[in-house]
This record gives structure tokens, C-alpha cells and sequence, in this order.
């Protein structure tokens, strides 16, 4: 079945419509959509290693625009659509919490979120709720995003081959690594 599902992948990374894929994922990813853009991202870089900095820069723009519709939704929608998404990351009642630290720390925790698996969306719901600087937002989305596409594409550009040969023969760990990169992500946003 992960065979199947990571050929099918591939297979999508080839295709003429996978930029634009990618930048729908990555947009949505950063308001509401569980699965992050990596998915999708890194089997473009194998599959087109050439436009390893396109596809980075792809996944960096449309993060960052979701990035501003979380926030939008967090500043005009945080009693219905915020409030939604919070209780389904089990925040509702951390909201007062988190609202005071954020105050000291919001730069750094979306500096943070954009850099690691750590669900993003949760960070840019909070920045328009609390009413973070929408230039200190905007900047650190954009520092933290393309840090981490570019670094991830980079790797691949470089040591794409061997990772390819990796994955392919090890599919199973790295499916599982992800899976624990993921759900280790959602567990440190009820440790917050």
C-alpha cells in the first residue's frame, strides 16, 4: 500500500499541474489543512531536481499567503471559524494562556512554527487573534517558510539521488519518521 501511495505521489510530482497543487497545499496548509506541504514538495525535488529553487519558492509563497488567512481568520473570525479550528487542535481553553505569552513571544513561536513540524496553522490563528504586528508576522511567515522549503530543497538538489535511493528502499522507516515528525507536531500543541 505505501508503495502504491509513494508512486502515486511521484507520479503527481511529474505532472504539469503539480506546481500549482503544491501552492494550493501549501496555502491551505498554513490555515486549516493538517497535512504539510512536504508531502507533496519533496517528491517534486526528486522527481525534478532542476527546479529544486522554483518548487521551494512555490511552497514558500503559497504558505505565506495561507499564512495571512490564518491570521485574518484568528483577527475577524475567531468566534466562529477560529474557534472551530482551535477545538479541533484541543486549544479552546489555552486560548487567555496563550494570548498573554504571546504578547512577549509571538515573533519567535511563528519564527518557531514556520521552521518545524509544528502545526503552523494554530501559530497564524493566534497571531490574528492576539493582534501580533502584522509586519513582524508577515516578515518572520516569510523568514521562517523559506527557511525551512529552501533548506529542505537544497538538501534534495544536493543529495537527491542517494535520498531517492533511501526512501525508495526504506519506505517504511521513512514513513513511519514522517508520521512521528507529524503527530510529535500535533502532541507539542497540547503541551503549549
Amino acid at each position: 500500500m505505501l508503495r502504491r501511495l509513494y508512486d502515486w505521489t511521484m507520479g503527481l510530482a511529474g505532472h504539469r499541474h503539480a506546481g500549482t497543487s503544491l501552492f494550493a497545499v501549501s496555502f491551505i496548509e498554513s490555515s486549516v489543512f493538517p497535512i504539510p506541504p512536504d508531502v507533496l514538495m519533496i517528491p517534486m525535488v526528486l522527481a525534478q531536481r532542476a527546479r529544486a529553487w522554483a518548487i521551494a519558492a512555490i511552497a514558500t509563497a503559497g504558505s505565506v499567503l495561507g499564512a495571512l488567512l490564518g491570521y485574518w481568520i484568528g483577527a475577524v473570525l475567531m468566534d466562529t471559524v477560529g474557534q472551530w479550528i482551535l477545538t479541533a487542535y484541543g486549544k479552546e481553553a489555552a486560548f487567555q494562556d496563550l494570548s498573554l505569552r504571546f504578547a512577549e513571544y509571538g515573533g519567535w513561536a511563528v519564527l518557531f512554527a514556520a521552521l518545524t513540524p509544528f502545526p503552523f496553522k494554530v501559530i497564524t490563528i493566534f497571531s490574528g487573534a492576539v493582534g501580533l504586528s502584522l509586519p513582524l508576522f508577515i516578515a518572520t511567515s516569510i523568514l521562517g517558510r523559506a527557511g525551512r522549503f529552501f533548506v529542505v530543497a537544497g538538501l534534495l538538489w544536493k543529495f537527491g539521488v542517494p535520498i531517492r535511493d533511501f526512501i525508495e528502499r526504506r519506505l517504511g522507516l521513512v514513513f513511519t519518521i514522517f508520521m512521528a515528525c507529524l503527530i510529535g507536531g500535533f502532541a507539542a500543541v497540547r503541551f503549549l
